[in-house]
Order: C-alpha cells, then sequence, then structure tokens
C-alpha cells in the first residue's frame, strides 16, 4: 500500500482517494515571468513521478498543473524588456515545454493531464471574489488609484492550518499586503490582495462582472483549480517555497466558498541548493537543463539526478555529485542493455527469482513516500547481481526476458533506463 507524508497531517498515511481508484490531484506550475531552472525542475520532476505511480498502482489519474503568465513580476519584467506579457509568457512557455519533454516528463493532453495558464480562469476568478465579497471573507480598499480586493484572515476559521500559522502573533492594527509576492518566506500577518482593480494606462486587466481589473496571484490556483478539478481534490502539491502564504491562501479561498476540506493530502518538495548556496543569478549559480546538456550530459542523467534524492530532502547540486550519478545511471543502463541481447545461458531458479524480485523491491522503496533513492538502489543491486549470472552463464534468455520485462514497468516511472519511447 502506498503511504506518503501529508504536510496537512505532518505525518505518513496510507493514501486513500476520495473516489475508489480515482484520484484528482493539483501541482503548482512555472511562473513564466522568466525561464524555469533546475531547482525548479526538480519540484516538477517529483510531481511526474507521483502522477506516474499513481497510474502505475492503477489509480486514474486526473491532474492539473497551473502556468502563471499574468502576475506583478510579469508586468515588471516584461516592461524592462520592451515587450508584452503575451510575448513574454509565451517565449517562457514554450521552453517549459522544450525542458518538459527533454527531462521526459508528463506531457500534457488536456484530458489526464492538463496544463492551464491562470489567464484562461480570470471569470472564474472573478466569480470566486463576488461570493467571497458576499460571505464578508473580502472587501473593497483603494490603493494608489485602484480599487483592490482583499481577503481577511481572521474570518476564515482555521487559517494557516498548513503551514501551522500561529495565529495568536496576528497584530491588532489591520495590515495589507498590496503585491501579489513578497520576497523570502516569512509569513505576512495581514490581508492579502485577491484582485487589482484596474487604473488609467493599465495594459492588462480584464472587463468582468466585478469591475475591471486582474485576479492576483494569491487568487490565481483557487480560480485555476475550481474551473478544471472543482472545489474537492485529493492531492496538491508544490514546493516548500509555497507552503509559507500561497497554500493557506488558497486553501482559504477555496473552503471559504465551498466549506469542505479541498485537499487531505499536501505535497511540498524541498529546495535544490548549488554548492551549498540557494541559487540567483547575483551569485551566479543558476543552471538550466540546456546549460548541463551543453556539457555533454542527457535528459535522462538531468532527470536521475533530480529524482534521486528524496523529495522532501534538501538536494545539493555540485557537478562533482553530478558526474557520480551519471555513472551510476549509465552503468546501470549498460547493465540493462547486456541483460537485453542476453541470447544464451543456461537457466537457473536463482535468475528467475531475481527478475520476479524487481517489481516487489521497486513497490517497497516507492511505496514509503516515494522514496526513488530506495527504489532504485535496490533494483540495482538485482540487476547488477543478474549481470553477474549472465557472466558466469548462468543466465537463461526467459529470466533475461522477464527481467526486461519487469525493468520497463519501473521505467514508466523512472523514464532513465531505456531509449526514449512514448513519455
Amino acid at each position: 500500500m502506498l503511504r506518503v507524508f501529508s504536510t496537512l497531517t505532518s505525518k505518513i498515511e496510507a493514501f486513500k482517494p476520495r473516489e475508489n481508484r480515482k484520484v484528482k490531484m493539483f501541482s503548482c506550475g512555472p511562473s513564466v515571468y522568466r525561464r524555469p531552472h533546475i531547482g525548479n525542475y526538480r519540484t516538477f520532476l517529483y510531481e511526474d513521478v507521483l502522477h506516474r505511480y499513481l497510474e502505475y498502482l492503477g489509480y486514474d489519474v486526473l491532474r492539473l498543473t497551473s502556468l502563471t503568465d499574468i502576475e506583478d513580476k510579469a508586468i515588471s519584467e516584461a516592461e524592462k524588456e520592451g515587450v508584452s506579457v503575451r510575448e513574454l509568457a509565451e517565449r517562457n512557455r514554450k521552453t517549459f515545454s522544450e525542458d518538459s519533454e527533454l527531462l521526459r516528463m508528463r506531457s500534457p493532453d488536456y484530458t489526464a493531464c492538463m496544463l492551464a495558464c491562470s489567464s484562461t480562469a480570470v471569470e472564474e476568478a472573478a466569480k470566486l471574489v463576488r461570493t467571497l465579497l458576499e460571505r464578508d471573507y473580502a472587501y473593497y480598499y483603494k490603493y494608489e488609484g485602484r480599487c483592490n480586493v482583499y481577503f481577511d484572515p481572521l474570518k476564515f476559521k482555521d487559517f494557516g492550518k498548513l503551514s501551522k500559522l500561529n495565529m495568536n502573533r496576528w497584530p491588532e492594527k489591520k495590515r495589507r499586503f498590496h503585491r501579489d509576492t513578497y520576497p523570502g518566506t516569512p509569513w505576512n500577518r495581514g490581508d492579502f490582495i485577491l484582485w487589482h482593480g484596474y487604473k488609467k494606462g493599465d495594459a492588462d486587466y480584464w472587463d468582468t462582472e466585478i469591475g475591471k481589473g486582474r485576479p492576483a496571484w494569491n487568487l490565481q490556483d483557487a480560480a485555476t483549480i475550481t474551473k478544471y478539478l472543482g472545489s474537492s481534490i485529493d492531492i496538491a502539491c508544490g514546493g516548500i517555497d509555497n507552503l509559507v502564504r500561497h497554500h493557506d491562501y488558497t486553501i482559504a479561498i477555496i473552503e471559504g466558498i465551498s466549506r469542505t476540506e479541498f485537499a487531505h493530502y499536501w505535497f511540498h518538495g524541498q529546495h535544490l541548493f548549488v554548492d551549498g548556496k540557494k541559487m540567483s543569478k547575483t551569485k551566479g549559480n543558476v543552471y538550466y537543463p540546456s546549460d548541463l546538456v551543453r556539457m555533454g550530459y542527457s535528459g535522462e542523467h538531468i532527470r536521475f539526478f533530480l529524482i534521486y534524492g528524496h523529495y522532501r530532502k534538501r538536494l545539493n547540486f555540485t557537478l562533482a555529485k553530478f558526474r557520480e550519478a551519471r555513472r551510476k545511471l549509465d552503468r546501470f543502463r549498460d547493465m540493462t542493455h547486456e541483460l537485453e541481447s542476453a541470447k544464451s545461458g543456461k537457466p537457473s531458479l536463482e535468475a528467475r527469482n531475481l527478475a520476479d524480485d524487481i517489481i516487489e523491491a521497486f513497490e517497497k522503496g516507492m511505496n514509503n513516500d516515494l522514496n526513488v533513492n530506495a527504489a532504485f538502489d535496490a533494483v540495482f543491486k538485482i540487476v547488477a547481481k543478474l549481470h553477474n549470472l549472465r557472466e558466469s552463464g548462468r543466465l537463461g534468455r526467459s529470466e533475461a526476458l522477464a527481467a526486461i520485462t519487469n525493468l520497463r514497468k519501473v521505467d514508466y516511472i523512472l523514464q532513465t533506463i531505456f531509449s526514449r519511447g512514448k513519455a
């Protein structure tokens, strides 16, 4: 049975979806005011592994990934580059699509795996704001020539329950936070913005039932989710940096309207550091997938390094560690190729048992909160033993084929062992 850690309950639990064998899953996608780096892809890849493993276990997964294409940062970056927000978003969305293919991430097909831009759910966002205003969770407030809408967290019972926020420290004096996002991860103890009202000269706005303006980033995931998945799902996931503020905002908005639990299972992936430091342009330590490809690495090498460390543990990228991971994967692939080409050898019970053990060993690791590291290492040991049996002539063709069949099943999730097929 699959057991996973949920941030909401802070414990490992058996996974049980609301509806038997059907799973609704939401994952935070990229903000396309900039191109995603390998730290971003670490998050996207553990989500891809989770999706694939659920399907491997026989679940019917409906997954939505959001793509933030309109926000303060996008508007600012577009102005800096002298392009439209649409042009900026399309350029970085294209890069994301190309990188996703390189890293063998599940491609959106708009049925089982949807990728939706936040700008496609503006009407839904306006509808949510209207309901929140009616229920007194939200209110209008004029700020710098705009008639904005803010959410009052004190009106929502159990606000901050996901990040275990201590509401006793909430200030008595009313405070409002007007921007989409703020640097770092400290809690902004105050009312957060839902809707940026129109101001003369704005180029990016919509005319909606609550007036002209645009949805704030804090509202966009809630709008996209309720439009495409409804107000109750099984899994919500993203990076650890979204745990403070952002995801509790999403819960407050959706549950404030639905009055039912939005999601019981919350996954949060830890950061990727580079040489022990956070990635930043000022430090000059930002890596993109294309950088590593230019160094001679493949998409499979990048994918393997990023999924091999447990998603809830901080991962430190160094070129030395990356080379070590490449050698490990390449050795595994070489042994697998030799098993595929095995033509003669004496059948043995040991080889048959090892081939059969591949699935059990893999699932044991994966069922323990997606421990790819343990799952891969266990399978690596089995393949090494099979390779030794082949070298000594004690591996029959049928045992080799049985092992390859099971390894192909494993590689539906890992996407690193065999040559590229349909992802």
